[in-house]
């Protein structure tokens, strides 16, 4: 689950660590108020979407005057910011972050993750705080540098004056740095992150270190550990396909192509995805459906894929906990309440496969079976081709 950068920067401020004063606005009518509650001389006007690029898009632009605040804000407020996260629809700005400007003399970059290769959490940081990681990760690799941190003993303090001491941090700006780190990893562990990241992590004129930006994604399987944070999902910035399958318990990313998926496991719905590249068609969607489910829960899957107007469906079942009559029960059900119009490929395989195979060939509905995932796969390809 994401956030707003704003709703960051509470919890920033919730755990000790410094951030410049700002105002959320939720509608454009508290931008005056908000503009007259901040006492500074330049104003930060910051669109609020879930998506990284937002000042090369004009998401975020600076004001010297209280008047050039508010039309900044009146501007960008409803405004569709174009990224190179958003892709080329972009996203419409609903909420912005006006605040107060800082002194800045130098920018870093710094994140947290979970590092799975070594189950450790990795702290990196840059002094090309400002810019795109990944065009650093690309361009100069030298300039990332790296602390990994056993969770089982924690941020040790020599980690962090190592990191102080390589982005070149002198001073009372060292013992700032390793403050302010200690505080944030406290943060990622106690809140279940599963990334937390600040682009540009500033060193003011006076040494002091400031948290300009904030990004922070919870791991969303601990999300029932933390009520607190459910509080913050701002469901307009997600897709509504994606908010509409949580709420059924179904796993579900919708993606550019137009072969809809319906899998069982995250790994063989990733295999699926990658076979359905391999005969050169394009996914519609990642869609898991559970270990559990119900023959309800599956019509509901095809109604969510039908939706997205897709070309075909692969149905790719390995029964295991999921039994493969559960399947085709659904899939009976799907077509008499909902109407499947698309060719249906199913690939059945494991625990009641014979019975789901009887249940299928005895609804008479128009389908195609397949043996293997490649099989599967190529009919797929055939039948768009027929299609077109």
């Amino acid at each position: 689950m994401k956030i707003h950068e704003y709703q960051a920067k509470e919890l920033f401020k919730s755990y000790g660590l410094p951030v410049p004063v700002g105002i959320p606005v939720l509608d454009s009518d508290g931008l005056e108020a908000a503009i007259a509650a901040l006492d500074t001389s330049i104003y930060v006007v910051k669109a609020q979407i879930h998506a990284g690029g937002r000042g090369l898009g004009g998401g975020v632009k600076l004001a010297r005057s209280p008047e050039e605040a508010l039309a900044l804000g009146r501007e960008i407020m409803g405004m569709q910011l174009v990224t190179h996260q958003t892709g080329p629809e972009g996203k419409q700005v609903n909420r912005v972050y006006i605040e107060s400007g800082v002194d800045i003399a130098t920018e870093l970059y710094l994140s947290l993750l979970i590092d799975r290769a070594t189950s450790q959490v990795v702290v990196m940081c840059s002094t090309e705080g400002g810019t795109e990681i990944e065009v650093v990760a690309e361009e100069t690799p030298e300039k990332i540098l790296k602390e990994w941190v056993d969770p089982r003993v924690g941020l040790q303090d020599f980690q962090s004056r190592n990191l102080a001491s390589r982005l070149g941090l002198k001073g009372k700006t060292v013992r700032a740095f390793s403050k302010m780190l200690a505080g944030v990893y406290r943060l990622f562990m106690e809140k279940d992150c599963s990334l937390l990241e600040v682009n540009p992590l500033v060193v003011t004129g006076a040494g002091d270190i400031v948290l300009l930006d904030g990004k922070i994604n919870f791991d969303s399987n601990a999300l029932y550990r933390h009520p607190e944070l459910v509080a913050l999902r701002d469901l307009t910035e997600e897709e509504p396909s994606e908010v509409e399958a949580s709420e059924h318990g179904l796993s579900y990313i919708k993606l550019d192509g137009k072969i809809g998926c319906l899998v069982n496991g995250a790994g063989l719905a990733m295999a699926t995805m990658d076979i359905i590249k391999q005969v050169g068609l394009e996914p519609a969607n990642f869609l898991d459906v559970g270990g559990s489910a119900t023959a309800a829960k599956v019509t509901r899957a095809f109604e969510i894929i039908l939706a997205d107007e897709v070309d075909a469906i692969f149905v790719n079942i390995f029964g295991g906990i999921m039994k493969c009559d559960t399947i085709a029960e659904g899939i009976i059900e799907a077509a008499t309440n909902v109407g499947i119009d698309v060719p249906l490929i199913v690939r059945l395989e494991g625990t009641n496969v014979e019975r789901g195979k009887q249940l299928l060939a005895e609804s008479g509905m128009a389908l195609t079976t397949a043996t293997t995932m490649l099989d599967g796969a190529e009919a797929i390809a055939l039948a768009v081709q027929e299609k077109a």
